[in-house]
């Protein structure tokens, strides 16, 4: 076939075609408004804690991925509402969401607190997160906020360190030692402490050191070496005694209003769920970091760490027992809880402790006392 288009032609048709491009660019740029969905959010923590450092750390890892269209703002502890008053405050929409523990929501059914009080069936907190996320837990305490109208979006997040016994103005030998003092702590640590012979008060984070000066309390344990300095346990009360059952399992909570959270976009919720688990590994990373450096801070301040006698972690086992019994009566959830618990830690807890090598021994060998 035999080219008709002549010189003539073509390049018009060229014309056309420049003319056509340089139109198009010239045209003005429509600009998409980009709309943010900013979610107000609380925690149960002092401003000044390393625990709303660690709500603020979750906080930018969801605002940095989000690229401005989800912004979360962190409010400390009692800028809109209590800290005990969170759950409350998030099911309502007072906030969108909120950064604590679900032991702090006790009140309103006990088995809330076996996701940190307690041995655990002798799981560290790593493994809880575990149980929660992969064995049951996470179905469970969606069905016990659903019994208690509690329309609520939960993430379980940051495996804590093992807790203090506490501080002490006297160092604890016995568990005789510990009966008639009057003693903060929260959960269901509250009936470990009392089947033990201590009178109970279960404060917030932020009014325990002002309830030591005034000595409204004798003995108080609040969570870590960071906190306490940074609260101010070492200004009124210098013994300290560690390792302890009643807190061994810990975790962080981060919560959402359940409206909220559901009228956000597939990838927005996605951008949520990665930020948990990256926020709980990086918390779990700065904890070893600024932990192991307050505590030599506390020790160079003249505080005296004691290890708790194993007589009395025994006791707090034997309390336990009790404690969980009591609580089992009349409390299906609760025995519901216990029993998904303990058939993950069976299974888990011998892995865990076969497998694991005991580190101790080669701390001893490169930093443990020469025998002469």
């Amino acid at each position: 076939m035999t080219d008709i288009t002549t010189p003539r032609r073509r390049s018009l048709l060229k014309g056309a075609a420049v003319a056509a491009g340089a139109g198009a660019m010239s045209a003005p740029m429509l600009a998409t408004a980009q709309t943010t969905t900013t979610l107000r959010f609380q925690s149960t923590w002092p401003a000044k804690d390393i625990f709303h450092e660690y709500a603020n750390d979750f906080a930018k890892k969801v605002n940095d991925m989000a690229g401005g269209k989800l912004k979360i703002e962190v409010l400390p502890s009692g800028a809109v509402v209590p800290a005990f008053q969170l759950l409350e405050a998030v099911n309502k929409g007072t906030l969108d969401g909120g950064h604590g523990v679900v032991a702090y929501h006790y009140g309103k059914q006990a088995a809330l607190a076996l996701w940190g009080s307690g041995p655990a069936y002798g799981m560290d907190p790593n493994m809880v997160l575990a149980w929660h996320n992969y064995g049951g837990g996470k179905a469970l305490l969606e069905e016990i906020y659903k019994s208690i109208n509690m329309d609520v979006v939960s993430y379980l997040t940051g495996p804590m360190p093992t807790q203090p016994l506490g501080w002490f103005k006297k160092p604890i030998a016995k568990v005789a030692d510990m009966k008639g003092l009057k003693f903060r702590t929260v959960g269901l640590s509250v009936d470990i402490f009392t089947e033990l012979g201590m009178a109970v008060n279960p404060l917030p984070g932020g009014e325990i050191v002002p309830a030591l000066d005034r000595g409204l309390i004798d003995a108080a344990e609040f969570n870590n070496a960071t906190s306490d300095r940074i609260l101010g346990f070492p200004d009124v009360v210098k013994n300290c005694m560690l390792q302890s059952f009643h807190q061994s399992g810990e975790q962080f909570e981060i919560l959402f209003n359940k409206g909220k959270y559901n009228a956000l976009a597939p990838e927005l919720k996605s951008i949520i769920d990665y930020a948990v688990q990256a926020a709980s590994a990086d918390m779990s990373w700065k904890a070893v970091e600024r932990n192991s450096q307050d505590y030599i801070e506390l020790k160079k301040a003249g505080i005296k760490f004691y290890k708790t006698p194993d007589a009395i972690l025994r006791a707090q086992l034997e309390a336990w027992d009790k404690t969980i019994e009591k609580k089992s009566k009349d409390n299906p959830l609760f025995v519901k809880v216990l029993a998904s618990q303990k058939a993950f830690a069976a299974r888990a807890s011998q892995w865990q402790n076969d497998y694991m090598v005991d580190f101790k021994m080669a701390y001893n060998h490169y930093f443990g006392k020469k025998k002469a």
